[in-house]
């Protein structure tokens, strides 16, 4: 019955945010509540949902002062620079702006947290495809993709618990899948190239010349140049404590927030009329992501999240033997949507290795295999990881939109770094 409720509860959220019929966090918060009522713990719903609400408040809160300080770092053209570097490599191709898209994640990726990567480079990149006109769907596809394979790094979430639960060292884990991960990427690099020529031929921009990239820079910042190299010295500062967690990642932001406000605005007027700017912003990724504590502290109190991980675990038939890896990895990628990273690499993770050692298989085959796909590059679509929300928010696109552009593509790169593996022995 559980089983039959989890399914149903994921698929009506699915269909509702696929439609278009319904926001995300009208669909998060409901469609769990009305499902949750017919489990019978009715009366324990409220506390379910507290839970959730209190796991995901460090990362809202933080991801809330994120976008204030980045905003304001926009707003003072700290980004400048770096926008002009990119106009002038790519010469406003729509083509080449694709692919330096995925590239600069890339890099930026390097910090192993996926909201601060979006964060980071829609701040970047937005201003540029705004000016060209570009569909920021694009963009946000771009973006996903290179930070759904970077997710692979020992140091995110999923390779860290898939080490947790095999007990197996990032070399043994990890180090085997630099191959398929590097094709990912150069899959990932081809995407956004293809997907930006798309977009030059809709918009008819050719292939970009000297004088577009000159109507395309940015204008000059109102803000003098000490307080450049001030917010340019605070966001690398800011950066070094995140990868270094001096303090919790909410706490880093605030503070770095407060003293950039005080700078940057020293009237309180001004310092008002810089928190009114970017409200909005605030209020929509911050309420989808409680939102999202909701969905999933409701599907994980009622238990509906073991028994759909139960119920995953056991259609995999005894058979497959071994083809079960390359099972894993083409599931892998989809179930994202269905199952939250701890539901998945310590619920059926578990269940598949043991299936594996039973016919004389490698239990990092499987963990392997698993990293190909969830919560990798299926995070930045899964409704059940914060991060996805805080890209939707700040490219400005609808979830199910970009679910339904970007899903084609991730699924891909699963495909070419499965084949990849397959190919070179590690799964």
């Amino acid at each position: 019955m559980l089983t039959v409720l989890g399914f149903a509860t994921i698929a009506v959220f699915l269909v509702a945010v696929l439609s278009g019929r319904v926001s995300a966090l009208v669909a998060l918060v409901l469609i769990p509540v009305v499902f949750g009522l017919f489990t019978g713990t009715g009366a324990a719903l409220g506390p379910m949902m507290l839970e959730g609400l209190i796991k995901v408040a460090p990362v809202a809160i933080m991801v809330s002062f994120a976008i204030l300080y980045f905003g304001l770092m926009i707003d003072r053209g700290l980004f400048d620079p770096m926008i002009g570097a990119i106009l002038r490599l790519t010469k406003g191709d729509p083509m080449r702006i694709g692919a330096a898209s995925v590239v600069l994640t890339t890099v930026v990726s390097l910090d192993g947290d996926g909201s601060t990567t979006f964060l980071i480079t829609i701040a970047a990149l937005r201003p540029i495809y705004d000016r060209l006109g570009m569909s920021r769907l694009v963009m946000a596809t771009c973006i996903g993709l290179s930070a759904g394979v970077m997710n692979m790094l020992p140091w995110g979430g999923p390779t860290a618990r898939a080490m947790a639960m095999l007990g197996a060292e990032s070399s043994q884990l990890f180090n085997p899948l630099i191959v398929p991960m590097v094709a990912g990427l150069a899959w990932a690099v081809v995407a956004g190239a293809i997907l930006g020529r798309r977009e030059g031929k809709r918009l008819n921009l050719g292939a970009g010349s000297d004088a577009l990239v000159a109507d395309l820079m940015p204008q000059k910042s109102d803000g003098s140049r000490g307080l450049f190299w001030f917010n340019a010295a605070l966001t690398a500062a800011l950066l070094t404590a995140l990868v270094l967690e001096v303090l919790p990642l909410s706490a880093l932001f605030i503070i770095a927030f407060a003293v950039a406000l005080v700078v940057n605005c020293p009237r309180w007027e001004d310092q008002q009329k810089q928190l009114a700017s970017h409200a909005s912003s605030v209020v929509l990724v911050s309420g989808m992501m409680f939102a999202a504590g909701i969905f999933t502290g409701i599907l994980t109190g009622t238990k509906m999240l073991d028994a759909i991980s139960a119920t995953t675990v056991s259609i995999v038939p005894a058979s497959a033997g071994a083809f079960l890896p390359a099972i894993v990895a083409i599931t892998s990628m989809p179930l994202s949507l269905a199952l939250t990273p701890d539901a998945y690499y310590f619920g059926v993770l578990p269940v598949l290795t043991e299936t594996a050692k039973s016919l004389g298989l490698d239990p990092l085959q499987i963990g392997r295999a698993a990293l190909l796909g969830h919560t990798t590059t299926g995070f930045p679509l899964s409704p059940l990881v914060g991060a996805a929300f805080v890209l939707v928010g700040r490219a400005g696109v609808p979830f199910g939109a970009l679910q339904r552009a970007m899903f084609p593509w991730a699924f891909g790169t699963t495909v070419v770094m499965t084949i990849v593996a397959y190919l070179i022995g590690v799964i």
